[in-house]
């Protein structure tokens, strides 16, 4: 068992920095961590997608901390929860299938790898399933799960109501998964969960249940949620993050493309910048300076936090070698991202390649679409060579990148 450090500035650092609530009281989170008792704390996300994205790197980074200062730490893959899919969104989930849940999965652990270490000599963190135990509930423990909550309880949860006022489907799996994720901690003896503010209900669900069964106390800590380069929650099901498992010029070119309004925040919640170098950043921007210097630090910082300075070297060096110092032909139209994605948001149409391209080009969907399927829609790598856009798959352009569409239109993606 190794040894807990109760380090004043970690600690500290753990229980403000991105952080939007910690309950029931962060005080009392604070003296626990000073008290030298050795606590069990996790993190747990779905495998409804292949890729883990910066979004959950905030989670993982402060369960870094933690570990760091001797306690007990587990990642938690929910293999099990994954079958009924939070119900986290406007419409119901699609099932997935236990190969589906598989594959997604597969290289999770080598993406989490990149920011904890779950090889420490000292205090490894765990890889744990919750497939384990929630498998083996028999139907009188369901039962007895259920008979913990009412109905009432369960619709309190704000995404059941707009559903409901939505006149959208609201299956009843749904309603039992807070009850499944809200066992974990129970099956796991927990003292401390990590998550965004999105899964605040979901925690609250199983500090009950920890109190009920184990009759002792379990602290929520909620971090605050940084949306995509296209302005909406990150997603593994949509893959429109910056991933954990991109290479570090895409990071670099997907960071380019986060509006200028959330340059401080990124820097905040995406970074190990100092409070200090943020606040100078924050002024400066207030004060007239152009902003794009500070986008390009977004960039460079994000990726030296994942995957180190060497590498956020090289990012911004090829950057500007391929793209800021690349002349742009006549024949090429320059198309402000910006622009395009908030058309994209409004008629929620984000990744559908077949509406991007009708917009740029000018043309019907069906146009648009016919010219996939026949392999006329190319997009510029970033080594210059040419990639076919294939029909159905999702499409995220970024700042930098060149679409071909056709034989001769061209359309560089600018801030």
């Amino acid at each position: 068992m190794s040894q807990v450090i109760t380090d004043r500035a970690l600690i500290d650092k753990f229980l403000t920095r991105g952080v939007e609530k910690i309950l029931p009281d962060a005080e009392g989170l604070r003296a626990k961590l000073l008290s030298g008792e050795r606590i069990t704390a996790y993190i747990g996300m779905d495998p409804t997608g292949p890729n883990l994205h910066i979004g959950h790197a905030m989670g993982i980074r402060a369960l870094r901390i933690l570990q760091q200062l001797g306690h007990r730490v587990i990642f938690l893959v929910g293999d099990y929860t994954a079958r009924v899919g939070d119900p986290d969104k406007a419409t119901s989930r699609k099932l997935l299938t236990t190969e589906d849940i598989a594959n997604n999965m597969e290289g999770w652990k080598q993406q989490a790898g990149k920011l904890i270490d779950f090889n420490d000599a000292n205090n490894p963190v765990e890889w744990v399933h919750n497939f384990d135990w929630l498998s083996k509930l028999d139907f009188a423990q369901l039962i007895d799960l259920m008979s913990q909550f009412t109905v009432q309880q369960m619709l309190e949860r704000d995404l059941f109501q707009k559903r409901i006022m939505a006149n959208q489907p609201l299956q009843l799996q749904e309603l039992i998964y807070p009850l499944m994720q809200g066992y974990d901690s129970v099956a796991m003896e927990v003292d401390l969960e990590l998550g965004g503010t999105d899964q605040i209900f979901n925690m609250l669900t199983g500090r009950q249940l920890v109190d009920k069964y184990l009759h002792k106390s379990k602290w929520v800590r909620a971090h605050q949620m940084m949306p995509a380069p296209d302005g909406i929650t990150m997603s593994k099901s949509k893959g429109n993050g910056i991933n954990l498992n991109d290479s570090a010029n895409d990071m670099y070119g997907k960071a380019m493309s986060y509006s200028d309004e959330h340059i401080v925040k990124g820097m905040e919640l995406l970074t190990e910048m100092s409070k200090e170098e943020i606040t100078a950043v924050a002024e400066a921007i207030k004060g007239g300076e152009n902003p794009i210097s500070y986008k390009k630090m977004l960039a460079f910082k994000i990726i030296e936090t994942i995957l180190g300075k060497t590498a956020a070297q090289g990012a911004q060096a090829h950057f500007e070698q391929t793209y800021q110092q690349r002349k742009v032909s006549s024949d090429r139209v320059q198309i402000s991202l910006a622009k395009l994605n908030e058309s994209l948001v409004r008629n929620q149409r984000v990744g559908d390649a077949v509406t991007i391209v009708a917009e740029l080009a000018e043309i019907s969907k069906t146009n648009a679409r016919a010219l996939i399927e026949q392999n006329g829609v190319q997009v510029e790598l970033a080594n210059g060579e040419m990639q076919k856009l294939t029909f159905g798959e999702l499409y995220t352009p970024v700042v930098g990148q060149v679409l071909k569409v056709g034989k001769h239109k061209w359309f560089e993606f600018v801030n």
